[in-house]
């Protein structure tokens, strides 16, 4: 078996009628990151924005997907400021003027996974802070320009990669995004830097949650004594944008973008 051949047998390709569900599930999502965005200023603990997001999901009868998941102990991940993935909500955590913070939710909804995450500045931040989100997220916009029917994963590990890069930043390469189905994290990875081995095709019918996580400083970063924090190495911000993505003939469907109606 070639690796193509082997990949293919690994990844679980999506029905049209499971991709629908698939956006239902990440209009969800969506709509719990929209009233976050809405509600955070400073003052405010990302606990509070827990049970926010917690309430919003349950209130459109889907379950909070990070919830006990390998042991999380909360609904949202909000990660502050030199806090890269995995931030746990904390009564103890008031945000501040100044500050920026990535919130990554995830929902189970009729047995299908959505996943997406935004990051936010609270009032105004260093122009290079600033700088960092915006690339940040139009690196995730490059990757999701590579999602064709025939690519293959690696075109879009380099399209964020060469983004971030460009502008004197590090993508984090311990974390990775991943293919999102029945399951949270599926067959493939989708890095965010160009690996050596050859990296699986791209098929239709695959859904994929790309995720850049991009830091000011170095890519270096570490886990925290609570085993989930994720921070940089050296305390620099970094920033994380995601959305979960369709393969389709027509091009790449983005299921957690944003909708004006949820």
């Amino acid at each position: 078996m070639n690796n193509d051949e082997h990949n293919k047998a690994s990844i679980i390709v999506k029905t049209p009628e499971e991709i629908q569900i698939m956006y239902q599930a990440n209009q969800i999502v969506s709509g719990v990151l929209t009233l976050l965005e809405q509600e955070i200023k400073p003052g405010i603990t990302t606990f509070w924005l827990d049970r926010l997001a917690e309430d919003y999901c349950r209130d459109h009868q889907a379950i909070p997907a990070f919830k006990g998941y390998k042991g999380y102990p909360a609904s949202l991940c909000a990660s502050v400021n030199e806090e890269v993935v995995h931030g746990i909500p904390s009564k103890k955590k008031i945000l501040q003027e100044g500050d920026i913070i990535s919130l990554d939710f995830g929902t189970l909804f009729k047995g299908f996974y959505g996943d997406a995450a935004i990051t936010v500045a609270i009032g105004d931040v260093n122009p290079q802070v600033a700088l960092l989100i915006k690339v940040t997220k139009a690196a995730l916009e490059k990757g999701i320009e590579q999602v064709k029917i025939g690519n293959r994963i690696s075109d879009i590990s380099r399209a964020v990669q060469n983004y971030a890069e460009h502008f004197g930043f590090s993508v984090v390469r311990q974390f990775v995004g991943h293919g999102i189905g029945t399951s949270l994290h599926e067959a493939p990875e989708v890095p965010n830097y160009v690996q050596r081995q050859v990296s699986p095709r791209i098929l239709e019918g695959m859904v994929l949650a790309i995720e850049p996580m991009v830091n000011l400083g170095s890519a270096k970063v570490k886990v925290l004594n609570d085993q989930w924090t994720v921070v940089t190495a050296d305390r620099q911000p970094s920033a994380h944008f995601e959305h979960s993505v369709a393969v389709s003939v027509g091009g790449p469907i983005i299921l957690s973008e944003r909708s004006p109606v949820v």
